[in-house]
């Protein structure tokens, strides 16, 4: 199997494809939102501590086990060992991302059929049909249900291309005109009134909020979140890499992991440098952008009202700075829903015998299936469920991740025949490192936070 199997072509396509699946609505609309909810700067400083801390190892645990098996998540931890125990407790792995990774896919297509919703009102706007974008516009369940279909098939094409012409060739696309039109859009805001405002408030931590807990589990949610870890997209990303003989220093790996890891956190803070100035802006604008209660406005009503409000506000140009935003909350939204749907696809595909289209197609109608339950229950599934997967599903998938490969991927004896075949193998700062610190220090750390988060 691994030898007719797909693969990314070159490193960079790998790169685009990983860092598109880590920069998402996590970057661009969650993480600016959560710092504005959680102090400003003193949020960036503890996402980016954790990011390195927590969300690296468990980065390079996924990326690691994917490429040594060169198979699926379920397929990949089922096999890491020949302990009939340890084979149900990877089955068990295995199924738990698959379940996390459709889950999050099933309400991560709605929210993005929302900024769809909002790209299409702007292009109608535009084409000078005002009935058109008024009804784009709406909340209404028709709109929310034909966005999240459009979405779902933009998805569905994409992974049924298979990799290299799929998921790689549309990755090396969509990145680079994502950074494009987020610089150009920081460019444009930066010379509003307000701007700078906002921007002191992102980048000057109150350093006393550091340590509330509230903030850290929020933190490390981004971070897992961002990152798309804990449910099989990157392990599954990392056994589309060509294994090599022998792990040495030489080995890519760990400076890919680490410039996905850069990347995303680098988008993420990038994206703040267009959000936090631009809630400052609208509030110069006279848009309301604080609650009753005094908060600062975070979440689906900044992204959909607050923003949408301010682009009002700017005339003509207003209307082509909505289509630039949202044509950037799509793009991000994609490259991100790709790599989610790609997780179950590659467990079908090669598990059964469907086609990758096949397995593609039945993956995305069940998928589609479970966002109109929650789009029909939106009140009482929905939060449920984003809550589920990503506070608590997430981290918990990537502890389990890092122990099978701190303790099973690199064990004591495998760690001694590598270094007894390749005497460079453990001169390199990683591998001395590394294999310890996802064996003992990250699970003990995962742990601490969300025992702290059942409080």
């Amino acid at each position: 199997m691994s030898q007719s199997r797909a693969h990314f072509t070159t490193h960079f396509g790998f790169l685009m494809a990983a860092t598109g699946s880590a920069v998402g609505l996590g970057n661009i609309w969650g993480f600016p939102t959560n710092a504005a909810s959680n102090g400003g700067g003193a949020f960036l400083v503890v996402y980016l501590l954790l990011a390195f801390l927590l969300a690296y190892p468990a980065l390079m645990a996924e990326l690691l086990i994917g490429r040594e098996r060169h198979a699926n998540i379920f397929t990949a931890l089922e096999g890491l060992s020949e302990k009939p125990l340890l084979r149900r407790s990877g089955q068990l792995l295995g199924i738990g991302g698959v379940l996390t990774a459709s889950l999050i896919l099933s309400f991560y297509a709605i929210v993005a059929g929302w900024m769809l919703g909002k790209f299409f009102e702007a292009l109608a706007l535009l084409l000078g049909l005002p009935q058109l974008a008024d009804w784009l516009g709406a909340d209404s369940l028709g709109r929310n249900i034909l966005c999240c279909l459009i979405f779902s098939l933009l998805t569905l094409g994409i992974v049924a291309q298979g990799v290299s012409q799929g998921i790689e060739r549309w990755s090396e696309r969509l990145m680079p005109l994502l950074a494009l039109i987020l610089l150009v859009l920081i460019a444009y805001v930066f010379t509003l009134p307000g701007a700078f405002t906002g921007l002191r408030v992102y980048l000057l931590p109150d350093f006393s909020r550091v340590l509330d807990p509230r903030l850290m589990i929020s933190a490390m949610g981004q971070a897992f979140f961002s990152l798309s870890l804990g449910v099989g997209t990157m392990l599954v990303y990392g056994s589309y890499l060509h294994r090599h003989a022998n792990i040495q220093d030489k080995d890519p790996l760990p400076k890919l992991g680490a410039s996905v890891a850069l990347l995303d956190c680098s988008f993420a803070f990038v994206a703040g440098l267009l959000i936090l100035p631009a809630i400052y802006v609208a509030q110069a604008q006279g848009v309301e952008v604080y609650s009753e209660a005094g908060d600062l406005v975070a979440g689906p009503q900044l992204v959909l009202q607050v923003l949408p409000n301010l682009f009002a506000t700017l005339g003509q140009a207003g209307v082509w700075v909505g289509l630039a935003f949202f044509a950037l909350m799509v793009i991000a939204s994609l490259t991100s829903s790709i790599s989610m749907l790609e997780a179950p696809v590659s467990v079908l595909s090669e598990r059964t015998r469907l086609s990758r289209k096949q397995s593609a197609s039945l993956t995305a109608v069940i998928i589609f299936a479970v966002s109109l339950l929650l789009v029909f229950n939106m009140g009482s599934l929905f939060n449920l469920v984003v809550n589920l997967t990503t506070r608590y599903g997430q981290p918990l998938l990537s502890l389990g991740l890092c122990l099978f490969a701190g303790w099973i991927l690199f064990s004591n004896h495998r760690l001694a025949d590598l270094r007894s075949q390749n005497p460079e193998f453990g001169q390199n700062l990683f591998w001395r490192f590394w294999p310890w610190y996802v064996r003992l220090i990250c699970p003990l750390l995962i742990t601490a936070t969300l025992v702290q988060s059942l409080r």
